[in-house]
């Protein structure tokens, strides 16, 4: 293989077809999936389940949104109204892709693939998959060699590694066509941490 990171590209491209998504994404975590997703947007005031993730309320301020916390039971996925973006943290299996709309999956060690660490963006949009490329990595173009890059966009750090991609790429091989929602309870209520209304 002429570059490690064509393995990324095939993860990409396993996972889309997967789920049924036109593009895929793949990046560092699912936190700076729903963070790029979120600068993307533009967003402002975001709502979410009170029971999620402490990562997610965190993207959305970085991002520069503010965080409405609503207590509702989800399962699997849920959207961060009024974006067309959605958690799907809990949620892996085929054709589970809603089109017209920005999904973030996770790979953690305790998720469907787990191969540790990792991330992916799913998405009908041809547009800001360019942009989420370049965000990942540095405002770097694929395929441009450091020298040669024209930078005018700002991005940071965020590309999945060819070793995650490998065992992502083992890893779906074995996976079921159909797998079962993620219990959400180890979610506690994140709505009493003054941190987040802010």
């Amino acid at each position: 293989m002429k570059n490690a990171f064509e393995i990324v590209k095939l993860f990409e491209k396993r996972v889309a077809k997967y789920t049924g998504a036109p593009y895929a994404v793949a990046i560092d975590s699912a936190t700076n999936a729903l963070f790029l997703c979120c600068k993307y947007a533009e967003v402002k005031e975001v709502t979410i389940p009170a029971r999620t993730y402490v990562g997610v309320p965190m993207s959305i301020i970085h991002a520069g949104g503010k965080v409405k916390f609503i207590n509702k039971q989800w399962k699997g996925i849920y959207q961060l109204k009024p974006y067309p973006i959605y958690d799907a943290a809990k949620r892996f299996t085929t054709d589970m892709y809603l089109p017209g709309t920005t999904m973030c999956l996770s790979f953690h060690g305790k998720k469907h693939l787990a191969i540790g660490r990792g991330g992916m963006i799913l998405t009908n949009d041809k547009k800001a998959v360019k942009w989420f490329k370049k965000a990942r990595w540095d405002g770097r173009t694929e395929g441009v060699p450091l020298e040669k890059e024209k930078f005018n966009t700002l991005g940071w750090n965020m590309y999945m590694l060819p070793e995650q991609a490998a065992r992502g790429l083992t890893q779906i091989m074995f996976l079921p066509k159909k797998n079962k929602d993620l219990p959400i309870e180890d979610y506690s209520d994140l709505s009493k941490y003054d941190i987040f209304s802010r």
